[in-house]
């Protein structure tokens, strides 16, 4: 696959210059790949496909021609994560290949010469080469410039003409035979007109019905212990509802560098002398460039109140020329220095308000709001303090901050809340409510408008943690790995150091990048996996210590689970829930068995929590109750139930019901050729994705990768 997506470049100069990656992926698979003997197999396997190896080197070719396709198309080399998606595609592709060949050798499934000359200059040509081939102007293909470039194909470099010698080898023995093997598959979906009615019923036809509903919650958790056995039980049972794939638990406790008091204050002291030095300054823009970090450029900007820092805000109106600070604020210190002032384009202000929505969008509910609102305002009038009434009152995110609502211009509020504050020129609470689409509002205008703007020139030094301080704590990560030898010591740590926190992912995947909120932390999933730092084995109970970034990990593997069926104590807290559900159910449904009467009555015998409700045109394929939730076993059962008749009681997902029959409408009449060739397309759409899967599944796969990646 990877050979024709590189194949899609849109001239026949880039068809050329990737020919070179493709012969990086012949070279690199045949010569230095899995069936060169100069290498050890096993050390350089990276996975098993029905018996036959995929080598290291084999997948790294074909992984960097996947890398050279993506660099070609987005103009950038590949991130981390692009990578990874890379690896994982490379994977499935080579994968495929060797999943899919027995299949073909089966049918006899073959590709002929007739076919290839057809799919590479006759009336069907390849998509691939098609894309190759379109002018990206007009996005019309150009068959004269293929032919063209086939005809002079002998005078291009070797490595041009092998390139496309094995896009034409990939045509004939992968993928032209899949696509027919995937359409004699496609082909064979079929609707018969029998399921294309009962789709149509479930569909369309509706019951009405009456029901008991007694929930499990009705019947105490403490009342029904589910023994070992009664899992195990379950659980093979339901087998298919457990299956897993490989994982990893971890337990983790992270040791990060940060920043001491004593580089805080070194900081603080630079930037104390920077401050200095900024007031007489030649150039402002030019000594902020030079000592400010790279993360935080200089900008030219004049800017509103609406969009300065906080800090400054408060300083407000600023002095040209004045310098600001130091101030301290997300693990900085920031000096600023105003260049300039001039008014702006858009004039901002600060207000504070308390919101009181409607609970309804009616003229009564609006009524109680807006009295609600109106009696806050008169109270505020008559003295009581504007931020505990916000804080008491208000409905939206700012009655924590008394109302706040910052620095704001026009543009950022509603219409009509903007209009209230702007028509203002004084700082004071506005005599009237306001209101907009979210309710009424009490407003308290904090900053009058104003149309001033500055420009700033900013020095903003991040405290870091000093050379002094990373080199303390890699010793007490060494440290605290020497006192952690197993795993009843590490979880010793935190006991005996409250700093200390541990942190656990549970079953974590083979593939996994990121270990909860670690990213990067592959290196640690690959050591849980059997892969450690020192090329030893891992086992259950061993401790490592990593570094990654800035951060140090002191990790300990404490379970593993292999693919196939869950084991009781790797899901036990979700058996649990299940088998008392059925203890529950098997208590209930004892209650009312064999039981006659009105469903009322029943409800009687069934005790507390159970009730008696009515459900109205309810589709059989919609499978859910309103009120109760998914049961498709009770909604299947009222389609078969007469006016007035009663089921037995049904062990539901929610709880234990009786369903008495009220009626059943048909649906119209369907036109069930119309429906038939629907239902048959939706199937068919679908059967790429199910056949690879499906052909994967029954693949014997041994996937190696974690061991390189």
């Amino acid at each position: 696959m990877a050979l024709i997506n590189t194949i899609r470049e849109k001239s026949g100069v880039a068809v050329g210059a990737v020919a070179i990656g493709m012969l990086l992926f012949i070279v690199g698979g045949d010569l230095v790949g899995g069936r060169n003997r100069l290498f050890g197999r096993d050390e350089n396997m990276v996975g098993e496909v029905n018996g036959e190896k995929i080598e290291l080197p084999e997948f790294t070719a074909a992984l960097e021609q996947a890398k050279q396709n993506f660099t070609n198309q987005q103009g950038r080399p590949p991130d981390d994560q692009a990578l990874s998606y890379l690896r994982e595609q490379t994977w499935n592709q080579l994968l495929a290949r060797r999943a899919y060949q027995p299949e073909f050798e089966k049918l006899g499934l073959q590709t002929s010469d007739d076919e290839i000359v057809d799919l590479v200059q006759g009336d069907n040509i390849s998509p691939s080469l098609k894309q190759a081939f379109t002018d990206p102007k007009t996005g019309q293909f150009d068959k004269a410039r293929l032919i063209d470039y086939l005809k002079n194909l002998d005078k291009l470099p070797p490595e041009s003409q092998a390139a496309f010698r094995n896009f034409e080898a990939s045509l004939r023995e992968f993928d032209r035979p899949m696509l027919k093997y995937n359409a004699l598959l496609k082909n064979s979906v079929y609707v018969t007109a029998a399921e294309a009615k009962r789709f149509d019923e479930a569909q369309n036809a509706k019951a009405s019905f009456r029901y008991l509903f007694v929930p499990y919650t009705s019947v105490s958790d403490s009342a029904v212990k589910p023994t070992d056995a009664q899992l195990q039980d379950y659980l093979d049972r339901h087998k298919g509802r457990y299956k897993v794939e490989d994982g990893r638990s971890i337990e983790y406790i992270v040791i990060p560098e940060v920043a001491s008091k004593d580089d805080s204050a070194t900081v603080r002291q630079s930037i104390d002398g920077l401050a200095q030095q900024f007031r007489t300054a030649p150039n402002d823009s030019l000594f902020a460039k030079q000592n400010t970090d790279p993360e935080h450029p200089y900008n030219h900007a004049f800017l509103s109140p609406a969009d300065l820092p906080e800090k400054l805000r408060q300083q407000l109106p600023l002095k040209t020329g004045e310098v600001y600070g130091p101030y301290a604020e997300n693990g900085t210190y920031s000096v600023y220095k105003v260049e300039a002032a001039k008014a702006g384009a858009k004039p901002a202000a600060r207000a504070s308000h308390i919101l009181i929505k409607p609970t309804a969008e009616t003229p009564e509910a609006k009524a109680v709001a807006k009295a609600k609102a109106q009696d806050i305002l008169n109270k505020i009038k008559a003295g009581a303090d504007f931020a505990t009434m916000a804080r008491q009152f208000g409905s939206d995110g700012t009655k924590e901050q008394g109302g706040d609502l910052g620095w704001f211009d026009e543009s950022r509020m509603v219409p009509a809340f903007s209009k209230a504050v702007f028509a203002t020129s004084s700082v004071g609470l506005l005599p009237t409510l306001v209101e907009t689409n979210f309710g009424y509002h009490i407003v308290k205008v904090t900053a009058p408008k104003t149309s001033q703007t500055y420009q700033l020139a900013a020095i903003v030094k991040a405290v870091q943690p000093s050379e002094a301080t990373q080199n303390a704590t890699y010793d007490r990560a060494q440290q605290l790995k020497a006192d952690a030898p197993d795993l009843e010591a590490f979880r010793q740590l935190v006991t005996k150091d409250k700093t200390l926190q541990k942190q656990e992912a549970k079953y974590v995947d083979r593939a996994a990048r990121s270990l909860g909120t670690i990213q990067n932390a592959r290196e640690i999933v690959r050591w849980a996996y059997g892969y450690g730092p020192e090329g030893d084995k891992t086992n259950v109970g061993d401790v490592q210590l990593f570094d990654i970034g800035d951060q140090h990990i002191l990790a300990a593997l404490t379970d593993t689970r292999e693919k196939g069926t869950a084991t009781v104590a790797s899901v036990k807290p979700e058996l649990t829930a299940a088998v008392r559900n059925e203890l529950k159910a098997k208590q209930i449904i004892a209650k009312l068995q064999g039981k006659t009467g009105s469903l009322d009555d029943l409800a009687k015998l069934a005790g507390p929590g159970a009730q008696v409700q009515t459900a109205e045109g309810v589709a059989q394929g919609q499978g859910t109750i309103p009120n109760v939730g998914y049961e498709p076993e009770a909604v299947g059962r009222a389609f078969a139930l007469k006016a007035g008749q009663k089921s037995a009681p049904i062990q539901g997902e929610q709880g234990v019901l009786v369903v008495e029959g009220t009626s059943v409408t048909p649906g119209a009449p369907a036109d069930v050729k119309t429906l038939r060739t629907q239902l048959a397309q939706q199937r068919a759409q679908r059967q790429d994705g199910l056949i690879y899967e499906a052909i994967k599944a029954h693949a014997e796969v041994k996937d190696n990768r974690s061991k390189f990646f």
